[in-house]
């Protein structure tokens, strides 16, 4: 599991290392992590250090010190660097260091245009960041805005630039609490931080601002602290997957029950049943219309569907509301299913039904619009454009409010506990926003509930608290989805319906992980 400690804390942690006198020496485990990082970058993009341009961009923080020991290493292996000096105090043995092994400096001064020396840096083969660290607060100011500016003018977007960006501990411009970014920001392809992760590299624009994220380990302990953001990597989500045993039957490996879809919207259901099925489930039991039933029916014969109640289609966990609007039989079933104290996925037309409080078994699926509407419902006035600035705040806040687990859906996809713990899963590809898509998602965190709903050690196995499981499973579900939607786009455009088969072939995986665990 990857674990994000807030600055504070991790500053905290340093204290007392820097206090004996060790502060050199974690600057150069900083450094050597950072130069192995780059290293292993130019490696992929077919380069070596030998002959490479490289840029190092420094402040006047231990960041800047970082980067440029961090490039003078570059230099002792045939690069090519030039520092860009952000500040008229940068650490001095560093930058000594960095002039010792061949490279050269220049220090941007207020007033001076950057035009030039960002685009310079713009064809380099890799520029390295060290304009801001932890300790910064509030957006990029002075020389570091500007000169970000015109580097973003002159390089263009990531995506298409050639030069490499790596940030050392987090890109400049992001706030390393929230992952909020105001006013520019040096987007990396890659971030290579120190200690720990920081909430601001895996939470709202920070995450997409990030790139890949490397922990290097320099020694700290985190131990007496609390982690501030969770991810589940590989592993954890394998931990959270079982497949049958020869003792198992259709009902031990999982019944949900599937109340969606609706005259006006059939298809939801539909998608939500294939989803749960292509997980491994033992059962999908759907209630809805005749007319959308015969639709699942087509597609996925499998499923066990009627008209009938909640109280008579016995399951161990449920997804309500996906399509099922202007149905008052569904809207129904689905207070039915949030009242019968079971795992339920509540998504899109069954919110409106949540009352105040519910337990934590209780899983909300808004994306930010619905979060909106839903929090504005219940007295707290915010728009959409807030809850896409402030992911993790107000995710937190439905949570704390109503005692549900809230997974609120973007790209990257933070999951919040009423306990105060939370998820961030970036998993996603962009081609997974289109029509259909949360109707799947509803359909795996369904099947991944029915499957752990009796299972007392899934807490255990990767972790956390036991009031956090169902964090956990939504945030398992939300990787598992998103590991699909990107295999899915290896083939091109996603076809939301076609999703099943790449499900099938993520769980593939994941149980065969689980595997060459347990044989261990």
């Amino acid at each position: 599991m990857l674990v994000a400690f807030s600055g504070g804390d991790v500053r905290a942690a340093e204290a007392p290392l820097i206090e004996s006198g060790q502060g050199d020496a974690l600057l150069q485990r900083a450094a050597h992590g950072l130069f192995g990082v780059v290293l292993g970058l130019l490696r992929e993009a077919g380069l070596t250090a030998y002959g490479a341009t490289v840029v190092v961009l420094a402040g006047s923080g231990n960041n800047g010190a970082d980067a440029l020991y961090a490039g003078e290493r570059l230099l002792r292996r045939g690069a090519g660097a030039t520092a860009v000096l952000l500040s008229d105090h940068v650490h001095a043995a560093s930058l000594e260091a960095f002039r010792r092994a061949g490279g050269t400096s220049v220090t941007l001064a207020d007033g001076t245009d950057p035009g030039e020396l960002a685009l310079h840096a713009g064809h380099a083969d890799v520029v390295i960041d060290g304009i801001v660290g932890t300790g910064a607060q509030g957006g990029l100011r002075g020389t570091a805005r500007a000169f970000v500016d015109a580097f973003n003018t002159a390089a263009g977007a990531r995506a298409t630039r050639s030069a490499l960006v790596v940030a050392c501990d987090l890109p400049s411009g992001i706030d390393v609490e929230t992952g909020q970014v105001d006013g520019p920001v040096l987007a990396a392809d890659a971030t290579v931080t120190f200690g720990s992760a920081k909430p601001g590299l895996l939470l709202g624009a920070g995450a997409l601002a990030s790139g890949e994220v490397n922990v290097v380990d320099i020694g700290l302990d985190l131990t007496a602290s609390t982690p501030a953001v969770r991810t589940l990597l590989h592993a954890d989500v394998a931990a959270l997957v079982r497949a049958p045993t020869a003792q198992d039957q259709k009902y031990s490996r999982g019944v949900l029950g599937i109340a969606a879809g609706s005259s006006r919207y059939p298809g939801a259901a539909a998608l939500a049943v294939g989803a749960a099925l292509a997980t491994g489930l033992g059962m999908v039991r759907y209630l809805g219309p005749d007319t959308v039933a015969s639709l699942v029916h087509q597609r996925n014969p499998e499923a066990v569907a009627s008209n009938g109640s909640v109280a008579d289609a016995r399951s161990q966990a449920w997804v309500v509301g996906p399509g099922a609007v202007d149905d008052d039989d569904q809207r129904g079933r689905a207070s039915d299913a949030i009242g019968s104290g079971l795992p339920v996925v509540v998504d899109a037309g069954a919110l409106p039904e949540v009352p105040d409080r519910v337990g934590p078994q209780v899983i909300l699926t808004p994306h930010a619009g619905e979060l909106s509407q839903f929090l504005t419902a219940r007295g707290v006035d915010v728009d959409r454009s807030a809850i896409e600035a402030e992911p993790a705040h107000f995710a937190l806040r439905a949570a704390e409010m109503t005692g549900a687990t809230v997974l609120l859906k973007g790209f990257t996809t933070v999951v919040a506990a009423p306990s105060g713990t939370l998820f961030a899963q970036t998993d996603a590809s962009p081609w997974l926003s289109t029509a259909g898509s949360g109707d799947t998602l509803s359909g795996i965190l369904g099947a991944l509930a029915a499957s752990l709903a009796e299972d007392t050690g899934a807490a255990r196995r990767i972790g956390v608290a036991d009031e956090d499981i169902w964090a956990a499973i939504a945030a398992a579900g939300a990787a598992i989805h998103g590991r699909a939607g990107r295999r899915a786009a290896l083939r091109g455009p996603i076809l939301i319906s076609d999703l099943p088969t790449d499900i099938r072939a993520v769980m593939a995986d994941l149980y065969e992980e689980r595997r060459l665990a347990a044989a261990m």
